[in-house]
């Protein structure tokens, strides 16, 4: 097998697989090497993996680790685009045009309590993509049955679901903290916040915050830590049922996501129903 179709197959795997991988393609460029002492030839491929070595060469080492680095990067954000460089990757030039064409994981949403809510804010999820997680230490309430829009069903505490998982969480992913008990509450946040988690929000009323807020702190978390969970969650679109709240929080980690401003009840003051 040549190396083009080396790449090719590996490309197409992993998509399959839902793993993450970047081809990276020179796309305008010189089609000799009597430019430049390198040879960075138009249509040559770079493959890219977080947990596998590259694949193939754009022409120049430096060129290939500059790339790769924005690869990785790009697949961390879920975003494909063009980008310029210089013949040595250099930045802010443009002798050469590389596409990224990533295809990252779906992100993943981890609701933490089985409760009413939870269903409508798992099937929002789905909508919008993401594969879901939903976590409850009870058994009688934690159940495929209940939540078969759900990707996984976990039974078990937050901390220690986060424990396994809390190194996988990125920027596109998401943390909704439902359950409205300090039981569960504050070890679901203590553990999402040393994460990369995109967003961590967490469900109650102001008044609910304010106590939870009390253990949080007694628990070692600091005020800049606590600016990072939006809550009461959700923004304020006067949201009423399971359904309404749903939209209103899936909406609030899309402006997150893209830095939008949106009312939030984080913001807000008052009652909030």
């Amino acid at each position: 097998m040549n190396e083009a179709a080396g790449i090719y197959e590996a490309f197409r795997n992993a998509i399959r697989a839902e793993e993450p991988v970047a081809l990276a393609t020179i796309i305008d460029g010189p089609d000799t090497g009597a430019v430049f002492d390198v040879r960075p030839l138009a249509g040559a491929k770079l493959l890219v993996r977080p947990d596998a070595p590259t694949m193939g060469t754009l022409g120049d080492s430096d060129l290939d680790r500059v790339v790769e680095r924005d690869a990785l990067g790009m697949l961390d954000a879920g975003i494909s685009e063009v980008r310029h460089y210089g013949r040595h990757g250099e930045a802010r030039q443009m002798d050469l045009s590389v596409f990224v064409e990533c295809h990252a994981r779906r992100p993943h949403m981890v609701i933490f309590g089985a409760v009413d809510f939870t269903r409508a804010l798992a099937s929002q999820a789905k909508l919008l993509g993401y594969r879901v997680t939903v976590c409850d230490a009870r058994e009688v309430f934690a159940t495929k049955r209940r939540f078969p829009m759900a990707d996984d069903v976990v039974v078990d505490w937050p901390n220690r679901l986060l424990d396994r998982i809390g190194d996988e969480l990125g920027p596109r992913d998401a943390v909704c903290v439902l359950t409205h008990d300090h039981k569960f509450d504050v070890p679901a946040i203590v553990g999402a916040l040393p994460t990369r988690v995109g967003y961590l929000g967490a469900m109650g009323s102001r008044t609910t915050h304010e106590k939870r807020t009390e253990r949080l702190l007694e628990a070692g978390v600091t005020n800049e830590q606590l600016e990072r969970v939006m809550a009461p969650i959700g923004l304020d679109i006067g949201g009423r049922t399971p359904e309404e709240t749903a939209v209103s929080i899936v909406a609030e980690i899309i402006a997150s996501h893209t830095g939008r401003q949106a009312p939030r009840l984080k913001d807000g003051e008052g009652r909030i129903h």
